[in-house]
């Protein structure tokens, strides 16, 4: 939303040629204004739900203390006997989509159950004491990250303000002109810099002058040390968007860039899939399952109270990823969705080092059906990976998520001073005028003819791939059209 301290009328002047040389600094201040006036609400909510989301983990700890953390102490019991008092709690015969292992000493083991009563990547968790098989709670999780309630609530805010995948629109909005935003400001820091005596002193904000001048210096210079961080939240945050995301995933299939998925079908090769771009918790949800149906095994719990699986099969398929390339403490234990299927074993710890491995386990024979690495992946792949974890603040812990959070206070308050610049631009000597006047319109009319093309080509290029981009922009042509007609009827008066 920067606009310059002074702007060109809205008539032209008589000679063009200052005005055509130009025309590329007046088209990107009116792209950043209107791109400013009508997104950065959406911008605003998404930076202060995304400040607030990156520091839910901490207090997660804190409002789930009993459910997360275990007051015994001593050697954790088996896994069978962990699914099993869990079972039992539930009444039996829910079926387990997932069971994660206490990481630690002195936090708790989860059994996932799958309810139908719940949304899509959503489970029951029941939290079970390891040491002693004791429930300690019942909360629904959400996705691979393990979201609790809370957590999951100010995802669903960040993400679609509560309003389903309507709501999806708005971040998907927030996220593709961001970027746009970023880019245009940072073209005009850049012009302005060139002509600039002291291009240095426009890196920090200014306390000698009041009003206009000191809002600009602090939206300008704080805008140009958050542009990456920007252009990083806008990319990232893209591939969760509906619309844009799908031109994503399309455009890495084109390219090779999926990322490898362990194959759970006994007797077929690995097999290759999108994974943890679809939501904001990383993971769509956990395989739905029927149960391992053969009940040939021997456990402590009859098969039937734990839905066809055997508890002790949780231990057996454990020890045996152990020793292939699970060396994690963030675990996850898939049993199969059905008897043609293999169990999986994944780590799950976004952290740095990446640690993502999975095994594919075949119970009957006892034997490893599939594996992938992390180190099997791509260098584009492993760089979405990191990109997203990052996105989210777990990749390096508590440092990630300062960051992210300061980011997120930056943006915010960039959105407020370019309102507030709006406001200090209004004519002194017309009350009538509550808001500033808007950049010069026409830059185009004095422009080279390639150039004109070359800007029509990029904006329906960007408008097809990010669709909301292209929406939005055709809205602020129209606003602008008629803004123009309005303004020729004044003049004729």
């Amino acid at each position: 939303m920067t606009t310059s301290l002074t702007s060109l009328p809205e008539n032209r002047p008589n000679d063009p040629r200052p005005y055509a040389r130009g025309w590329l600094g007046q088209l990107l201040r009116r792209l950043h204004f209107y791109a400013g006036i009508f997104v950065g609400p959406f911008i605003l909510i998404a930076a202060l739900s995304g400040a607030l989301y990156a520091i839910s983990p901490q207090i997660e700890k804190v409002v789930y203390a009993d459910e997360l953390t275990s007051q015994e102490t001593g050697p954790a019991l088996p896994l069978a006997d962990q699914v099993a008092s869990a079972t039992t709690y539930t009444g039996g015969g829910e079926i387990i989509s997932a069971v994660r292992p206490a990481p630690e000493p002195g936090t708790t083991t989860r059994v996932m159950f799958e309810d139908p009563n719940l949304d899509e990547s959503e489970s029951r968790a029941i939290f079970v004491d390891p040491t002693t098989a004791e429930v300690t709670g019942d909360l629904t999780v959400y996705g691979t990250s393990g979201s609790l309630p809370l957590r999951t609530w100010v995802d669903q805010l960040h993400r679609s303000l509560h309003l389903g995948d309507f709501g999806r629109y708005y971040s998907e909005l927030a996220a593709s002109w961001l970027g746009i935003i970023a880019v245009a400001g940072l073209c005009l820091w850049v012009m302005r810099a060139r002509r600039a005596r002291n291009a240095s002193a426009m890196l920090r904000p200014t306390m000698k002058h009041k009003g206009l001048r000191r809002t600009f210096s602090w939206h300008a210079s704080v805008g140009v040390w958050a542009a990456v961080g920007m252009l990083f939240l806008s990319a990232t945050g893209i591939t969760w968007s509906q619309l844009g995301g799908d031109n994503v995933t399309k455009l890495r299939a084109a390219l090779d860039w999926s990322t490898p998925a362990v194959s759970t079908d006994l007797g077929r090769d690995s097999a290759t899939g999108e994974s943890d771009a679809g939501s904001h918790s990383g993971h769509t949800g956990h395989e739905g399952n029927a149960g391992h149906e053969d009940g040939a095994h021997k456990g402590q719990t009859d098969a039937a109270d734990t839905g066809g699986i055997d508890p002790a099969d949780f231990d057996m398929t454990l020890a045996m990823a152990r020793n292939i390339n699970v060396n994690t403490g963030l675990v996850e234990i898939l049993p199969p969705a059905d008897a043609e299927s293999a169990w999986v074993v994944q780590e799950i710890q976004r952290s740095f080092p990446t640690e993502v491995d999975a095994v594919a386990i075949d119970v009957d024979t006892m034997e490893v059906t599939d594996r992938v690495d992390f180190s099997d992946y791509g260098f584009a792949s492993k760089l979405a990976r990191w990109g997203i974890d990052m996105h989210m603040g777990t990749m390096f812990g508590l440092a990630n998520q300062i960051v992210l959070v300061v980011l997120a206070i930056a943006i915010a308050s960039m959105v407020v001073w370019g309102y507030v610049l709006w406001w200090q631009r209004r004519p002194k000597h017309d009350p009538s005028r509550n808001f500033g006047v808007t950049p010069v319109r026409g830059a185009l009319a004095y422009a080279p003819w390639w150039s004109v093309a070359a800007v029509a080509l990029v904006a329906v290029a960007i408008g097809v791939f990010l669709p909301m981009v292209g929406v939005s922009l055709l809205g602020f042509l129209i606003v602008d059209g008629v803004l123009a007609m309005s303004a020729r009827r004044r003049a004729r008066r």
